[in-house]
């Protein structure tokens, strides 16, 4: 476990927290074991009606940390598959109960990926969503490439992921990527206002719902393809020059890159 996760189950609804707040909740290795974990525990414990995940200070998530993956990309024996990213992955797909996002500040990579799993999704107006993959030499992950094109449509999609280009809170709910789009300070409240009427509702019915509206074994079968892709990019020359260039905080020169 992760002593940056935080996990509280009050009135049927398992709070997660990203408590990372100095690395703006960039997500580390051992932080996805403890997801994982959390995410199968809101499956599997009749407890748990709601899985309501939320970032500690002024960001949701920034993402994968990106020296945590260049140290994976560097363990060329180690599938990608088998990273604790894939076990948090694995139990998205898995999971039949309502999840909720409340979303404050920057919200990347995983960070927006991470919504098109949860059901009901609160945004801070100026909140700032962004799939920089492109942009870092990486492929798209989590299903992304399926789920962002059906909320968004193929051309939008591919502008998020092509040009990595933040999108703010309000052209999220416009977009149909959030239910609610509200000030910063209104996030929390009304997420949780939301999870507490879904942990209300008839739990086995809620459940049923969910499972009808998507095919869990698909998603996890895509996320596998995509790992594929993403793996291998994470070892090429032009995603370690866009890490190099993101550590010394230059613009990557793929001109080379073919």
């Amino acid at each position: 476990m992760s002593d940056h996760i935080l996990t509280q189950l009050d009135g049927g609804v398992l709070t997660v927290t990203l408590a990372r707040p100095d690395k703006k909740n960039a997500i580390t290795q051992a932080m996805y074991s403890a997801l994982a974990a959390a995410t199968r525990q809101a499956r599997t414990d009749d407890a748990v009606r709601v899985i309501l995940f939320q970032g500690q200070g002024d960001s949701f998530s920034a993402g994968n940390d990106i020296a945590d993956f260049i140290a994976i990309g560097g363990g060329q024996e180690t599938q990608l598959v088998d990273a604790p990213v894939f076990q948090f992955l694995r139990a998205l797909a898995d999971l039949d109960k309502p999840a909720v996002a409340a979303v404050r500040g920057r919200a990347v990579g995983i960070g927006l990926t991470l919504l098109l799993h949860c059901d009901m999704v609160v945004v801070a107006e100026d909140a700032l969503l962004s799939a920089p993959f492109v942009n870092l030499a990486l492929a798209p992950e989590a299903a992304s490439s399926l789920l962002l094109p059906a909320v968004l449509g193929h051309q939008r999609a591919f502008e998020v992921f092509a040009l990595g280009e933040p999108i703010d809170g309000r052209t999220a709910m416009a977009w149909g990527l959030a239910n609610r789009a509200v000030a910063a300070d209104q996030v929390d409240a009304t997420a949780a206002e939301l999870a507490a009427k879904l942990a209300a509702r008839a739990p086995n019915s809620i459940r049923k719902t969910k499972a009808l509206m998507r095919d869990a074994e698909a998603m996890w079968a895509l996320m596998q393809r995509e790992g594929e892709a993403f793996g291998s990019q994470m070892r090429s020359p032009e995603a370690m020059e866009a890490f190099m260039a993101f550590s010394q905080k230059r613009k990557p020169d793929f001109a080379k890159a073919g």
